[in-house]
């Protein structure tokens, strides 16, 4: 077992502060950023992650959907031992915080850096790993470059996504980064991320760091309720046929289901789209979206019937028609005990209280966890705020996190 090694916390600070200044925004609360695939400021912050890598001395490619790798084999590795892959994502959602992906991106990088500079011995090579198209805001859903590293989507595929203006390939090739290749993740031996947890239970618990041991499965889907538009004034009530009237009472259900099948099960309606959409007219025809959450399968079947049993009840209380569409479904995803077990010793090393618990949110790991062992680190959140300005995790949680990650990260290259 090789010693703790303990990082910089001023150059993760430093590189993520940095980052923040690409595609910044103006905002009442903390500080927020805009950085979509493709779009300029990701092209900054891509490039100046890439300036960073190779000061680091590390060799660094660009694969064809931009996916970045910076590989360094440590003097004693075996140079063709399946490398140890560490890192997140820098692209965010409009109006994001600064620590959503590039924490995980740049605690890998020093966690390189802290190696290199220590005594520390190990047998793999470790590859610091910056994926494409994350949050999934723009091109695709999401995990857009873990998806084709895994092998889940072809790189034509990809590279002909469209955000209705432009493909994906257009836009990595105009902001310079697309690459050649493609980066195969089965050649890894583990993927480690480290990640804010998006969530309360840490802090809540007031506890360092999270042992992830998986990440929740959900279902996506779409109903649409027909009805018949109208003359608000004139039409009687008892002749209406209101498709946003039903529509109500499914969101509303969507809202308590999760409250009779589980503690971890979350709903939720994201999406509205009512027609004609005029305050004097009856709406004719309203599209929303479901989403349910968990850790058990049968609990997410079960939600889904529930949303489409409601769904028929309330077309035929206001006497409209329906339809539904399942956009995705994703089984919950267990991780290796490998790591979830290097982790937890990690962070007992360096003395964190720690917990295990689950992901409610899909990450990269998603992908690699099909593939490998797989493992992943939460730093706390405060409040439990992601996706937004506010979101704010402390230097300190920032540190400790890191810390347990690159611990767990040199752990797992010693095998």
């Amino acid at each position: 077992m090789n010693e703790s090694l303990r990082i910089n916390p001023d150059a993760v600070k430093n590189d993520i502060l940095r980052t923040a200044d690409f595609g910044m925004i103006d905002t009442e609360n903390g500080i927020g950023r805009t950085v979509l695939p493709g779009m300029p400021a990701n092209g900054r912050a891509r490039t100046y992650l890439v300036d960073q890598m190779i000061a680091a001395g590390i060799d660094v490619t660009v694969d064809v959907v931009g996916n970045i790798t910076g590989r360094w084999t440590p003097p004693a590795a075996d140079g063709t031992a399946a490398p140890v892959a560490a890192g997140s994502h820098l692209d965010s959602v409009p109006k994001g915080g600064i620590f959503d992906g590039p924490l995980g991106v740049y605690a890998a990088l020093e966690a390189v850096r802290t190696i290199k500079d220590s005594p520390l011995s190990f047998n793999r090579p470790i590859e610091v790993v910056c994926f494409t198209g994350e949050e999934g805001t723009r091109f695709a859903d999401g995990v857009l470059g873990s998806s084709v590293a895994a092998g889940e989507l072809s790189v034509e595929d990809a590279l002909d996504l469209s955000d209705g203006r432009v493909s994906l390939g257009t836009a990595l090739a105009e902001a310079g980064f697309r690459g050649t290749g493609r980066l195969d993740a089965s050649e890894w031996h583990a993927w480690i991320e480290l990640h804010i947890e998006q969530g309360p239970y840490l802090e809540a618990d007031d506890v360092d760091v999270g042992i992830v041991t998986g990440i929740v499965g959900f279902t996506w889907g779409a109903i649409t309720m027909h009805g018949e538009a109208d003359h608000s004034g004139p039409t009687p009530m008892h002749h209406r046929s209101d498709a946003l009237v039903a529509a109500a009472d499914v969101i509303t259900a969507i809202r308590r289901i999760p409250n009779s099948l589980g503690r971890r099960t979350v709903g939720t309606t994201g999406y509205i789209d009512a027609k004609p959409n005029s305050i004097n007219v009856i709406p004719e025809e309203v599209t929303f979206t479901w989403g349910f959450r968990d850790t058990d399968p049968a609990v997410i079947e079960a939600a889904r019937e529930r949303v489409l049993d409601e769904a028929e009840l309330a077309a035929e209380r206001e006497g409209v028609d329906v339809e539904y569409e399942d956009r995705m479904w994703a089984d919950p995803v267990q991780f290796a005990d490998a790591c979830t077990e290097a982790v937890g010793n990690a962070a007992d090393r360096l003395g964190y209280d720690s917990m295990r618990l689950f992901s409610g949110a899909g990450h990269d790991a998603t992908h690699m966890a099909d593939l490998m062992d797989t493992g992943m680190v939460f730093a706390r959140s405060e409040n439990g705020k992601s996706h937004n300005e506010s979101e704010f995790t402390s230097w300190d949680d920032c540190y400790r996190a890191a810390n347990t990650f690159a611990n767990a990260a040199v752990d797992l290259a010693t095998v």
